[in-house]
């Protein structure tokens, strides 16, 4: 345990001398203690110092987690020279009752269902090196509009009266896929990166950012390029996906920009960059590496396309992995985005071990 008072000196000079030693105490005690993860069990599993009440005012106090998070990683567990991504994805945490602040209704990717909880947005930063992810900042996802709110449930979307002639208006010129508005779940985000580069400063080099699915679209793209960051995402699996152009220009008109689409079921050899067999599982794994255009999307894409036959029955499966950034490998965008994962073990150490799932509050102290 003494070992854990040498860790935190790190942070002395940025919290306040009696918040220093309580928490101390505290983690002492979460690593101490067995069961749920409350303030009354912290308190008996606590030393001296340690009472109900003044844990209770710890945690009812505004701390800036964001900056000790990154004071500790920066003093012990970055190194200059590797190599960093920043990480991104949210975490749903089942609450019940009507006081916690922020409970709402969010999907659950473990119970495959909408269920009442608290929804959080993690970014971490990922070490290519040691292939472990480092808590940033988690910030709560609140709904109510009156709280700044990220989605707002009294707006309707409107029914599109249908009048004139359809399509394209007359006269109407193309519009910039790079100019668009950014929706306010993805500003929340933006405003979420922006501070964690601000405060990554010039400690390390950050090039790519990670994040799931969820961001396999234009306006996520293009958020991400605001922030002067590549990102390295998954597109749906049939997504329409069209090789440039490379024929001759007919010589009136603009020149053709988009080509033939992609056809899964076929996809061209001169485009595979491996093929391994798993004669364990009969499973044959191909890799296609290429630029690919979207309609929707701004630019070109560099798209990994992993494809997964299973030799015994025939079956073929794959995944669009892609990345804004046209020179990546694709072995770098593979191992990349497998190392997204990494942010799973931050959610299972929070809910397991630090009492994520057992605490509630009924108000906002963040400061």
């Amino acid at each position: 345990m003494t070992e854990i008072i040498t860790l935190l000196r790190c942070i002395a000079p940025i919290i306040a001398k009696n918040k220093h030693k309580q928490l101390q105490i505290i983690i002492q005690a979460l690593l101490s203690m067995r069961g749920r993860i409350t303030m009354l069990g912290l308190s008996r599993w606590s030393e001296k110092g340690g009472s109900y009440r003044t844990i209770t005012r710890f945690f009812h106090s505004k701390i800036n987690w964001e900056e000790i998070n990154w004071m500790f990683i920066k003093t012990h567990l970055t190194k200059k020279g590797s190599v960093y991504l920043l990480g991104g994805d949210e975490v749903v945490v089942s609450k019940s009752g009507k006081h916690t602040y922020g409970i709402d209704r969010f999907y659950s990717s473990i119970q495959n269902q909408v269920i009442q909880s608290l929804a959080f947005l993690n970014l971490s930063l990922i070490s290519v090196e040691t292939r472990k992810a480092y808590p940033l900042s988690t910030q709560q996802i609140v709904r109510e509009k009156k709280e700044g709110c990220i989605k707002d449930k009294s707006v309707k979307k409107s029914k599109k009266k249908k009048h004139g002639k359809v399509g394209r208006p007359k006269g109407s010129g193309n519009k910039d896929k790079k100019d668009i508005a950014l929706s306010p779940y993805l500003k929340f985000v933006q405003e979420s990166v922006n501070k964690a580069l601000k405060r990554i400063d010039k400690h390390i080099d950050i090039v790519y950012f990670v994040f799931d699915g969820a961001f396999g679209n234009n306006p996520a793209v293009q958020m991400v390029r605001q922030c002067g960051l590549h990102i390295i995402s998954k597109l749906q699996k049939n997504s329409a996906l069209l090789f440039p152009y490379s024929g001759e220009y007919a010589g009136r008109g603009s020149p053709r920009k988009y080509g033939d689409a992609i056809d899964y079921d076929n996809l061209p050899e001169p485009y595979l960059k491996s093929d391994t067999i798993d004669e364990d599982k009969n499973i044959q794994t191909r890799i296609y590496q290429m630029e690919m255009l979207h309609r929707k999307f701004a630019d070109r894409l560099n798209v990994v396309i992993i494809q997964k036959i299973n030799l015994s029955t025939g079956k073929i499966a794959h995944v669009n992995l892609f990345s804004t950034d046209l020179t990546l490998d694709y072995k770098k965008i593979v191992d990349y985005y497998s190392l997204r994962f990494q942010i799973e073990f931050v959610f299972r150490d929070a809910k397991q071990y630090w009492g994520m799932e057992d605490f509630m509050n009924i108000k906002n102290t963040y400061p």
